[in-house]
C-alpha cells in the first residue's frame, strides 16, 4: 500500500505564510499612515542631513559660511541696479520703501527657487544613498526644504538690517513673519515634492527649471509693484499675477517687515490664498511623492 503523494495545494500558500510570519515584499510601499510615521521617526536625520548639507555648501569657499548671506544680497543689489536705477521700476514705491521691498522680495522668492531647483535632483543626485538604505524617500525633498529654510534664517539677518537702515522699525505686524514662513515653507515642501519625484524619472527637467523660475520670477513682482506697473490692463491679468502663491508670500512678508507697505497693497482675502496654496501643494506633493515610493532608485 502507498500512501497518499501530498499536493502544492494542501498546505498554505506562499501569501499566507508570509502574512502570518509578518513578511512583506522589500521595498513595497506602505500605507500613507504607516509612512508618515516612519517619515517622522526619521526626523532627526532629516534636519541632520540638511544642517551638513547646508555647512558643505560653501565648505570650498575661502569666505565660507558668510556666502550663505552674500549671496542672496549681492542678488538684491544687481536687481536694484538693473530695475530700480536703470529700468525704473521703483515708480509708486518711495526710496525707503523700495529698497526693503527688493531685499524682501528676492530672498522671499529665492526661498523657494532655491528650493524647487534642488528638489529636482533630490532623488537622482542621492541614488547612492537611496539604494544603500531603507527609508522614506520624501526625507529627502523634506531635506532640501529644510535647508533652504536655514539659509533664510540667516539671510533674515540681512532683511532685518536693511529694514532698520530704511525706517522700519519692530512694531506688532512683524510677529506675522512666523506664520508667513511656516506657510511658504509648507508650499516649498509640496512643491518640493512634486519636483523630486519629476525629477527622479526624467533628469532634463533640471535644465529646463531654471527658465521656468525666471519667468516665474518676472511674473510675482520682485523688483515691481505689480498694482502699478499693470496699470490699464485687464483686470483678470492684475489678478492672476497678485494670486500667485509667491506674490501673495512676498506681499504678505513685505506688510509685516516694512512701515510704509499698508495693508492696501495686499490682493483680497490674501491669508485664505496663502493658506490655500500651501495646503494645496503641501497635501498633494506628498500624496503624489509617496504613490511612487517603489520607483525611487530603480531603473
Amino acid at each position: 500500500m502507498t500512501g497518499a503523494t501530498p499536493s502544492l495545494g494542501d498546505g498554505p500558500v506562499p501569501a499566507e505564510l508570509a502574512a502570518r510570519y509578518g513578511l512583506s515584499v522589500s521595498g513595497a510601499r506602505p500605507g500613507l499612515a504607516t509612512y508618515t510615521r516612519l517619515l517622522w521617526g526619521r526626523r532627526h536625520f532629516i534636519v541632520a542631513f540638511s544642517t551638513a548639507k547646508l555647512t558643505a555648501q560653501y565648505s570650498q569657499a575661502k569666505l565660507g559660511q558668510v556666502w550663505q548671506v552674500a549671496t542672496p544680497l549681492l542678488n538684491a543689489c544687481v536687481y536694484y541696479l538693473v530695475f530700480g536705477i536703470l529700468l525704473g521700476t521703483r515708480r509708486g514705491i518711495p526710496h525707503d520703501v523700495f529698497v526693503p521691498f527688493l531685499v524682501t522680495g528676492v530672498f522671499i522668492f529665492t526661498f523657494t527657487q532655491s528650493s524647487v531647483t534642488a528638489g529636482v535632483r533630490a532623488i537622482s543626485g542621492n541614488l547612492g544613498l537611496v539604494r544603500a538604505l531603507h527609508f522614506p524617500r520624501a526625507a529627502l525633498p523634506v531635506s532640501i526644504a529644510i535647508q533652504q529654510l536655514q539659509q533664510l534664517l540667516y539671510s533674515m539677518v540681512i532683511l532685518v538690517a536693511t529694514a532698520l537702515v530704511f525706517g522700519s522699525y519692530p512694531s506688532p505686524r512683524w510677529v506675522l513673519v512666523v506664520p508667513v514662513l511656516a506657510i511658504q515653507f509648507t508650499f516649498n515642501v509640496g512643491i518640493t515634492m512634486v519636483m523630486a519625484r519629476l525629477g527622479s524619472k526624467t533628469p532634463d527637467l533640471a535644465q529646463l527649471t531654471p527658465f521656468v523660475m525666471r519667468t516665474w520670477m518676472y511674473a510675482s513682482g520682485v523688483m515691481y509693484s505689480i498694482p502699478v506697473m499693470l496699470q490699464g490692463k485687464p483686470d483678470w491679468i492684475k489678478i492672476a499675477l497678485q494670486h500667485n502663491p509667491l506674490a501673495i508670500y512676498m506681499d504678505l512678508m513685505r506688510y509685516a517687515l516694512i512701515r510704509g507697505y499698508g495693508a492696501e497693497n495686499l490682493p483680497a482675502h490674501v491669508w485664505l490664498f496663502a493658506l490655500a496654496w500651501a495646503l494645496l501643494l503641501g497635501v498633494a506633493g506628498y500624496i503624489y511623492f509617496w504613490k511612487a515610493e517603489e520607483q525611487y532608485g530603480r531603473g
